[in-house]
């Protein structure tokens, strides 16, 4: 296996096989949060609603998110991610029984509504297990000298599998209606759960099982405040995507900005995970851990002004190009912030740590979609995305004055230290 070798980490079977698996469950994940939101503004035609989504899933998963990586750091890998999978398959099975023909029928609006925020709240619940569990099983899975590879290829699968299954979402809604999606979502579900049983179990790698709850939170939490290379990558994405949170009003900009409906909405969703994914599948071939504090600040600066661009678009293609172009920059910064989280956190911490980065970045999504809805209610659509675009360069250049040590940080070091 050469120093470089691009296709070091799937040489091993079982990694392949859990990409497989996460390909499942992300495009499934995906395809059920762009359907859920048409169906959710189908029913109310007001942006706010499309936040109160991500409001909905926030709050479980940033609540519950330290609690569950102590219990991922504390058990087995495999069977806890299956346990996680089984429980989705109820809330996407439950997801499409309301959207069936009898209920929508049968039911009020406001309680088809109602009964969707708190699917959507329980998937939150789950989702703070998801992250830290996955984060930790492949490192059990890999050798750590590979750890960076196996980052690239791990986030190239989860764009790949957000670009079809957002792309899918779209035009699946206007061949056979959201009922029928939802179903092919369930389907994908129970085959990501047949896919986990496929990978042996695990050893706990943490010495201190039984640790009280309260202090395993706060060693997990401190590490992170004390490792200032994690600390600022993700604080800093943390931001930008708060921010630049346009995707939670790509509904709104194709039914009534851009006009280019279900298809088009599929296309505008897709855009920006294309492009981060054509990026990774670049940054197998080219290692971007030299230098890579200054490259996480020009991709986020890129990632900024391709959301004002598209903020002040109303041409269709304009729009889809703008969106490219911020999948490209945000690739560029997930695969260096997944390297630095895997080169810098130690085994027995993954899971605590892995939590942590999910309530700075992970749930920033999901606010970011309550701010966007909200702003959006406030100053209308257009200006709330410029806004959060101009809000994301402001995070950026602030960054970059204000803290120089990472403005060098360079992982040149750590890559070839586990070599």
């Amino acid at each position: 296996m050469s120093k470089n070798d691009p296709y070091a980490a799937l040489r091993f079977k079982e990694f392949n096989l859990f990409l497989i698996m996460r390909f499942l469950l992300v495009f499934a994940w995906s395809m059920q949060f762009i359907v859920i939101e048409w169906q959710v503004y189908a029913l109310t035609k007001d942006p706010l609603s499309l936040g109160i989504i991500g409001l909905m899933e926030i709050i479980p998963a940033f609540t519950m998110a330290l609690f569950a990586g102590h219990i991922v750091d504390q058990r087995e890998k495999r069977n806890l991610l299956a346990i996680c999978l089984a429980a989705f398959s109820i809330i996407s099975f439950a997801l499409f029984w309301l959207t069936s023909d009898t209920v929508s029928q049968s039911w009020s609006k406001d309680s088809l509504l109602y009964s969707i925020y708190a699917l959507v709240f329980f998937g939150g619940f789950l989702r703070s297990f998801f992250g830290p569990t996955i984060f930790s099983l492949v490192a059990l899975i890999v050798p750590k000298k590979i750890y960076p590879n196996a980052a690239t290829w791990n986030s190239s699968t989860w764009q790949m599998s957000r670009v079809l299954g957002v792309a899918f979402a779209g035009f699946s809604i206007g061949w056979i209606g959201v009922h029928y999606s939802l179903c092919i979502v369930f389907a994908l579900v129970m085959a990501a759960l047949f896919m986990v049983f496929q990978i042996s179990r695990k050893p706990i790698l943490n010495p201190k099982i039984g640790e009280p709850v309260m202090q395993s939170l706060k060693e997990g939490v401190s590490f992170v405040f004390k490792t200032k290379a994690i600390l600022g990558a993700i604080t800093l994405d943390m931001v930008s995507v708060l921010f630049g949170g346009a995707v939670a009003l790509l509904a709104v900009f194709a039914e009534d900005i851009l006009k280019v409906g279900p298809q088009g909405f599929g296309i505008l969703v897709a855009a920006p995970s294309v492009g981060a994914f054509l990026t990774m599948l670049v940054t197998a071939y080219i290692p971007i851990s030299k230098n890579a504090g200054m490259k996480l600040l020009v991709a986020i600066f890129g990632f900024g002004v391709c959301i004002v661009v598209f903020g002040l678009s109303s041409t269709f293609w304009i729009s889809v190009v703008a969106l490219f172009f911020s999948g490209v920059t945000d690739g560029v910064s997930m695969v260096i912030r997944q390297t630095i989280l895997q080169l810098k956190t130690p085994d027995n911490m993954r899971g605590r740590v892995s939590s942590v980065n999910s309530m700075f970045v992970g749930s920033s999504n999901e606010l970011g979609a309550f701010e966007s809805g909200l702003t959006a209610k406030l100053m209308g659509t257009a200006t709330a995305v410029v806004f959060g675009g101009s809000m994301t360069l402001i995070t950026v250049v602030t960054t970059a004055i204000v803290s120089p040590s990472f403005r060098k940080l360079d992982l040149t070091k750590d890559f070839e230290a586990n070599n």
